[in-house]
């Protein structure tokens, strides 16, 4: 089983390097579903040269509907990601009716992918109206993998259409479970073939100093995780 770790610090880069962890989808604000982070941070955990960086290009929060400024945005965010050292990039962008945006997609995918660049749409899929329509999609577009939590709260719940999902891709494109992965149900979740389990090791910091909560790192969370494979 290949493990993702959605990472917002160097810190949890570090630990990730030391249970050999394939890749972190490196983020910032992770409160609001993860945003672009720092050039600076992902030049220093790219030297990490053990663990992949996949990079989340959503410059601001709210959903993933965008605009033509907001696409040369996220292209300009693909550019620094590459130069800063990402072997990855995750993107998603949806239509006002909850479809993807075809256009907006494959023109990030196809900038990413002519840097080098591997591909995850990530769970603005899980916004759309139809899963099986919108997986052809991603698939002709060329994406790398889905991270998905079969359109529920947590990949847990979402286990039945996780599993028609992997059944229809069929091993064209890599499914990845996210979303409330952890020690009590991530055996149960990978029973349904995806290739890969996403989640975050953090404990949320319960001081706020009026600016936001600081996330600490929980290994031993990894460690249980990983020690049931």
């Amino acid at each position: 089983m290949i493990f993702e770790i959605c990472a917002d610090s160097y810190e949890a880069v570090l630990l990730a390097k030391k249970y050999a962890i394939k890749r972190v989808e490196l983020c910032s604000a992770l409160s609001v579903g993860g945003l672009t982070p720092s050039i600076g941070l992902i030049q220093k955990c790219a030297q990490i040269r053990e663990v992949e960086v996949h990079v989340m290009i959503r410059h601001k929060e709210g959903g993933f509907v965008y605009s033509d400024l907001d696409i040369q945005i996220m292209e300009k965010d693909i550019k620094a990601a590459k130069e800063a050292g990402a072997n990855g990039v995750v993107i998603g962008c949806l239509s006002n009716d909850n479809k993807t945006e075809r256009t907006q997609n494959k023109r990030l995918l196809s900038l990413a992918k002519k840097l080098g660049l591997e591909v995850t749409f990530h769970r603005a899929f899980d916004f759309c109206t139809d899963s099986k329509a919108t997986l052809e999609e991603i698939i002709d577009l060329g994406f790398d993998r889905l991270l998905t939590s079969g359109q529920a709260k947590t990949a847990e719940d979402g286990i039945p259409i996780i599993k028609n999902l992997v059944d229809q891709a069929n091993g064209r494109i890599q499914i990845m479970a996210g979303a409330g992965v952890n020690e009590r149900n991530a055996l149960k979740i990978s029973d349904v073939g995806v290739d890969a389990l996403h989640f975050t090791i953090h404990n949320k910091n319960e001081i706020n100093s009026g600016m936001g909560f600081a996330n600490g790192l929980n290994e031993s969370k990894l460690n249980d995780i990983i020690e049931q494979f």
